[in-house]
């Protein structure tokens, strides 16, 4: 599984293939085999908190001196937007949950 980081950068690189014309290729169904959408839930969770953990370890490593504050202030902004992407996986999956529960039988 591709940290946070990289799955970002994969993410902007796939978006720049697609605007400057370069052919995409969808994956196939042996790299899609054997994951589920809940373990991809369950490890971008675990990675949130890793991301958490780290930040606040940094942190109290900044407040003693024993860190950059450089390293503290990426940490902390890592773990903004690992949380903030969470959160708006969760919204995403209550909407459509929401949605399904609204479609009539």
């Amino acid at each position: 599984m591709p940290t946070t980081t990289q799955a970002y950068s994969n993410a902007i690189q796939a978006y720049n293939d697609v605007a400057s014309g370069k052919p995409t290729k969808a994956p196939t169904q042996d790299a899609l085999k054997g994951e589920e959408f809940a373990d991809l839930v369950k490890s971008a969770i675990n990675e949130a908190v890793k991301i958490g953990e780290k930040s606040e370890n940094l942190t109290v490593q900044g407040i003693n001196d024993r860190a950059d504050i450089n390293q503290v202030v990426t940490a902390v902004a890592e773990a903004e937007l690992a949380l903030q992407t969470v959160v708006t996986v969760r919204d995403k999956v209550l909407d459509a949950y929401k949605e399904i529960i609204r479609m009539p039988m």
